[in-house]
């Protein structure tokens, strides 16, 4: 699909989206209490898109915003030069920090005669289906009572498991979650970069592109964790699930409001041909899985071109611990990813079975078993 044509008429058409804001954009440098340099919240950038975000929903367009900056405004309201680098104290200055956030988003918004409803998520929020689904559900009314809904990661309790890495993928699963049409990602650079320091107008392989990311001008500073590595797995979320991202600077005046018109600005990914249901993106693009299975050449080939069950006798190798209906990662025996899938059995039982026809499953188990270990209807192929 031409990148003029997802523009003008996926963009342009949007009536949901995502917007990920990162810290250097929502802050600036300041002299600290102590004449130290540190860093502000950049008040008049987040009036900037308070406004965007107001005329965008006079145009009946809902923008869910995933805002960074809680621990540098922390830094801030602390007066320190840098970005801490325990955990513990992280965690302080963000429980510092979120407060002062959200007081300038709420001064922005109130403004512009809008509300603000904040939630904090997990990395485990995601992994957790009626969580999930909650997220959804709150958001959805947050809109319906004429608040804008302002994501961030919990950093006051997140630990290195729990933890999304950075922003960029907290608003690729919201993206996901609320079923939304485009997720764009605002940052200091103008989008995905060539060799030569050119903007790539569209990419249309994700994963391609991840192995080919420019090192450095990617955007990731000594206060963010991100980069365009983060923004690349973000926006393979989201385009695998059947819909559009876009990388784009957000020094650019009105750019989610000039993004949304179709204008070319940043980088735009492309949706894949499929657009996958709510529950198909939780399993294949949101759960983490519990476990992993290897299965052989024609196992992969079946579950691939011919749309099958994944069955024992295909299954050669196996890793962790799992529970029957946990989410399984299949790979081949190249160690690629075929798709992901809920399981019919615990890792124990899984051992059990492996490799063997489901005639031998009752004397195995001491019980009936079920004929697929992942049925095609829970299995989500990924690219």
């Amino acid at each position: 699909m031409p990148s003029t044509t997802i523009r003008k008429d996926v963009l342009a058409g949007a009536k949901r989206v995502v917007v990920k804001i990162g810290t250097q954009l929502l802050t600036k440098q300041v002299k600290g209490s102590h004449g130290t340099a540190t860093l502000g919240l950049d008040t008049r950038f987040i009036g900037q898109v308070a406004g965007q975000v107001a005329a965008l929903r006079k145009d009946g367009v809902e923008v869910t915003l995933v805002s960074s900056g809680a621990i540098g405004a922390g830094c801030a309201e602390l007066g320190l030069a840098k970005r801490p680098d325990d955990v513990a104290e992280q965690q302080a200055v963000a429980a510092v920090g979120q407060r002062r956030l959200m007081t300038a988003w709420h001064t922005a918004l109130r403004r512009r005669k809008l509300g603000v409803g904040q939630v904090l998520l997990t990395r485990s929020d995601f992994d957790d289906r009626g969580r999930f689904l909650n997220i959804r559900n709150c958001v959805g009314k947050l809109h319906a009572m004429g608040c804008v809904p302002l994501l961030n990661e919990n950093d006051t309790v997140a630990v290195e498991e729990l933890r999304f890495g950075d922003n960029d993928l907290l608003a690729g699963l919201t993206c996901n979650a609320l079923r939304a049409d485009a997720l764009i990602v605002l940052t200091v650079v103008d989008g995905l970069l060539n060799e030569n320091g050119e903007v790539i107008d569209l990419v249309d392989d994700v994963i391609g592109a991840m192995g080919k990311v420019r090192r450095g001008g990617n955007g990731a500073g000594s206060w963010t964790r991100g980069g365009m590595a983060g923004k690349l797995e973000a926006a393979r979320v989201v385009t695998e699930a059947g819909e559009v991202a876009v990388v784009a600077s957000g020094r650019e005046k009105d750019a989610v409001r000039r993004i949304l018109k179709g204008e070319r600005l940043g980088t735009v990914f492309a949706p894949a041909a499929r657009k996958l249901d709510a529950r198909a993106r939780w399993i294949g693009l949101t759960a983490r899985p519990a476990g992993t299975v290897t299965v052989d050449d024609g196992a992969a080939k079946a579950l691939r071109q011919r749309g099958k069950s994944l069955l024992a006798t295909g299954i050669t190798a196996m890793t962790g611990r799992f529970e029957r209906g946990d989410v399984l990662l299949v790979r081949d025996t190249a160690g690629k990813e075929v798709g992901r899938g809920l399981t019919n059995y615990s890792a124990d039982e899984l051992r059990l079975i492996a490799g063997q026809r489901s005639s031998a499953f009752e004397k195995l188990l001491g019980r009936p078993g079920y004929a697929a270990v992942v049925h095609v209807d829970n299995l989500v192929l990924t690219a």
